[in-house]
């Protein structure tokens, strides 16, 4: 057996074009040589196979897409049989977010304040079907020439349907630290308002083409984002709505407690942020200082044991050996 490439038939499926490649898998549009349609198909690389870690994962994402059935949320198929690991999904036209930006720089408030409330509708949804996606990043959202809005990738997603996977089950990608919430960083599960602060921080950069956190080096973002708070939008788009700021400050609150409670009520704000009021924000501030009189030898141990234990996660899981799974856990298959 060997990697696939275009041209190959894949079961019921023709790999006509190779799309993108990342560090684990291949993504071909596809033709399903039974209904005519186009498909996207992500297949892993061979050597990743035999990986029970891996194989997990893989089938936990495929398990959460098959019951997803949103217009934001790229839908994924059950092919007839496999014989091989591979993921069959709807071929969505369009552009990342990230690359839309990367052009761009930042988007007019109406588009960006659109695809934000198309997001929160996919959230919505899925935090009611009791999964959180815990990697929203401008990559894992694609958006058409109309500006409709598919989000992908549930490959770190927790799923109240599935047996549970601790941080050690993953492989070397649990997160990207510009966009996870602060509990994410400190080793925390996370929840649905995990899944608003990665919203808000991606509506903070739409529109000021800026991040709430300087750029750095990934141990002093980290730091930050735990112990300091978030520059303001108006920082970097001084005539920005009032209302469309507290949205955003609210959504990238440090403490969960303090940000919105549900993807129902960031809506509600989303879909006329003229009518937000502004909070005092300094309570919320005066409750973050409290973390300012905690002795300061404290508080440098306590961000270096938060920064080495995420640093061990992705060495560990990064390094480990590839296993030999027991033949009832490869993924091939035999046709019926």
């Amino acid at each position: 057996m060997r990697d696939v490439m275009a041209g190959d038939t894949l079961d019921q499926y023709q790999l006509d074009e190779l799309l993108a490649r990342s560090g684990m898998a291949s993504i071909f549009k596809a033709t399903d040589t039974l209904t005519g349609e186009r498909v996207a198909l992500k297949v892993p690389y061979l050597q990743f196979e035999s990986d029970v870690v891996f194989h997990e994962r893989f089938n936990r994402e495929e398990k959460i897409g098959t019951r997803l059935e949103h217009p934001n949320i790229v839908k994924v198929f059950t092919p007839k049989y496999k014989t091989r690991m591979y993921m069959a999904m709807e071929f969505a036209q369009g552009k990342s977010l990230r690359a839309i930006l990367d052009e761009k720089k930042r988007l007019d408030i109406e588009k960006a304040l659109s695809i934000a409330i198309q997001v929160c509708e996919a959230l919505i949804y899925i935090h009611g079907k009791g999964v959180i996606h815990r990697d929203l990043k401008p990559e894992n959202v694609l958006i058409d020439a109309d500006g409709n809005v598919k989000i992908i990738d549930f490959g770190i997603a927790l799923d109240e349907a599935s047996r549970r996977l601790t941080w050690t089950g993953f492989s070397a990608t649990i997160g990207t630290p510009t966009y996870m919430a602060p509990e994410q960083i400190n080793g925390r599960r996370g929840d649905m308002r995990t899944d608003i602060y990665s919203l808000g921080t991606l509506l903070f950069e739409m529109v000021t083409g800026e991040l709430p956190f300087s750029d750095a080096a990934m141990h002093t973002l980290m730091r930050a984002k735990t112990t300091e708070a978030p520059f303001a939008p108006s920082r970097f788009l001084p005539d920005i709505d009032p209302g469309l700021e507290e949205i955003i400050l609210h959504a990238i609150e440090r403490s969960p407690k303090e940000r919105y409670p549900s993807a129902q009520q960031m809506l509600e704000d989303l879909r006329n942020p003229s009518s937000v009021t502004p909070r005092d924000r300094s309570q919320v501030r005066a409750s973050a200082g409290a973390w300012e009189r905690i002795p300061q030898p404290v508080r440098t141990g306590a961000i270096v044991v938060a920064i080495i234990s995420f640093l061990c996660l992705l060495i560990v899981t990064t390094s480990r050996k590839t296993p030999h799974p027991p033949s009832s856990q490869r993924s091939s298959s035999s046709p019926q």
